[in-house]
């Protein structure tokens, strides 16, 4: 009796452990499916194909898409590398872990599971190839470091040292160099570089030659990996073959222009990146959009090494398949470019999710990064973790008219500022007290973001409406159980 007791003792213990998903696996192989997840640095969903770009191709991206579901109202949780990257990596928005810059997550979340570290925990093997927290470019991937990587999360990781700016090759700095006189420079700078060489003189070649060899060693026993690309991020640098589409740069086209634009904007909603403070001529512009595309092109080639090897391994159809972006990218759009914005350029991300047994669909429910980590736990039967902020959005991926938002939430920590997307309306505001200024977009009428309706009397009721919304909203992302961690 006394032994039966104790063997019933154990087994509410264990069910207890695994409710709570916090604790260690046994290391006994799960039954769920793998998971590949990819994520781009710094890429638009407009430089994609399969989002209707028509002189970028993007073919391996677009064959993910075609297999899969493609989410076109998917939104950041923060505006630049940090702060996202730490949101969906550990389920909280920037506000409840405190990380709005570049810090590492683990000192906000104590011993909580990250994604893959909850997958670790539970019998996957969790691999991390380079970019997946934060890492500076080009610093960072020059010096071959962790950067603000979390060791708990992962069974191996490895980085990909690469050249970046210092690549040899036909190269030019774009931004503040009116005279051409600077020389090509390394840091947060628009610079092109036509490479000499092949794929694997770079970081993402050598990206994805590790993660070709981690499918095909990883195949007989359940995986997370992580494949982390860092173009199209500055520095424009691709070997010289990738450039040849977007040759002449004059051929590229920019974003339409609006006079005056400028003037209904808030100061703090001008980007920290113009046309006028980086002093590009339309010839620079020109050439900054077509590094871009040929970053993107490079990268995709490389996202088709990857999934090529996932077929050849035999595990395809056990296998779920992500592919996304950190944030978006202004590519010269009302003369901004980078990120940080909290315009759809930058807000908005690729999601594409790729399920065995699901049809292919295109879903324009609205979507966060953050939905990412309750998603596929459960699309892997793993324990649920209430504690999440995020929703679980996998209904979608068979009926893409599911619906688990009225309106997506994501930051801006350099500007102070938050933004509210619903389906027809973008509410910014800049500064919780709003003196900074505030924007409102009818997305229904105006796409690109050009009339500010946000100090007209005819919309007060919905600004007033939207910063009753934005109050709760903070208060609910801040009342979690991270409050005395971070004390």
């Amino acid at each position: 009796m006394r032994t039966v007791f104790l063997a019933c003792l154990l087994g509410v213990i264990s069910l207890v452990c695994l409710s709570a998903g916090e604790a260690p696996g046994t290391g006994e192989d799960s039954r769920g499916p793998n998971v590949l997840f990819i994520i781009s640095d710094d890429l638009t969903s407009t430089a994609l194909s399969c989002y209707g770009n028509k002189v970028c191709e993007t073919p391996n991206i677009d064959a993910l898409a075609a297999r899969g579901t493609r989410f076109t109202q998917a939104y950041c949780q923060g505006t630049y590398c940090g702060p996202s990257r730490a949101s969906f990596l550990t389920g909280y928005y920037p506000h409840a872990t405190g990380v709005l810059r570049y810090e590492a997550p683990r000192k906000a979340i104590g011993d909580r599971a990250t994604w893959p570290q909850h997958f670790k925990n539970n019998g996957y093997h969790t691999a991390r190839v380079s970019k997946v927290f934060h890492m500076g470019v080009p610093g960072g991937i020059e010096k071959g470091g962790h950067g603000a990587d979390d060791a708990l999360s992962w069974s191996e990781r490895h980085n990909s040292p690469g050249p970046e700016w210092k690549a040899p090759g036909k190269g030019e700095t774009l931004e503040g160099n009116p005279d051409g006189k600077r020389p090509v420079v390394g840091g947060n700078t628009f610079v092109v570089v036509e490479a000499e060489g092949d794929d694997l003189v770079h970081s993402d070649g050598k990206t994805a030659a590790k993660a070709v060899q981690l499918i095909e060693e990883l195949k007989d026993r359940p995986f997370f990996l992580a494949v982390g690309f860092v173009r199209p991020h500055v520095p424009f640098v691709a070997p010289a073959s990738y450039y040849e589409p977007f040759l002449p740069y004059s051929k590229m086209e920019l974003p339409p222009k609006v006079k005056d634009d400028w003037n209904d904007i808030p100061k703090a909603g001008i980007n920290y990146k113009t046309s006028k403070n980086m002093k590009m001529d339309l010839r620079r512009q020109q050439k900054a959009v077509g590094g871009y595309y040929a970053s993107v092109a490079f990268m995709d080639a490389q996202v088709g090494k990857v999934m090529a090897a996932l077929e050849a391994s035999g595990v395809a159809d056990n296998t779920i398949v992500i592919f996304t972006s950190d944030h978006g990218y202004h590519l010269g759009e009302h003369d901004f470019w980078a990120k940080v914005s909290l315009r759809d350029e930058s807000a908005q991300v690729p999601l594409i999710i790729c399920m065995p047994g699901e049809e292919p669909a295109v879903c324009d429910s609205l979507v966060e990064l953050i939905d990412l980590y309750p998603t596929v736990a459960n699309l892997c039967g793993l324990p649920k973790q209430r504690r999440l902020q995020g929703k679980d959005i996998s209904p979608m991926l068979s009926d893409p008219e599911h619906r688990v938002r009225t309106a997506a939430f994501s930051v801006a920590p350099m500007r102070k500022g938050f933004l509210l997307r619903e389906k027809n309306w973008a509410f910014i505001q800049y500064g919780e007290d709003a003196k900074q200024g505030v924007e409102l977009f009818d997305m229904r009428v105006d796409p690109g973001q050009f009339t500010n309706l946000a100090g007209l009397e005819t919309h007060s009721e919905e600004v007033a409406r939207f910063q009753y919304i934005l109050v709760t909203k903070l208060e609910n992302a801040r009342d979690n159980d991270l409050r005395e961690t971070r004390r």
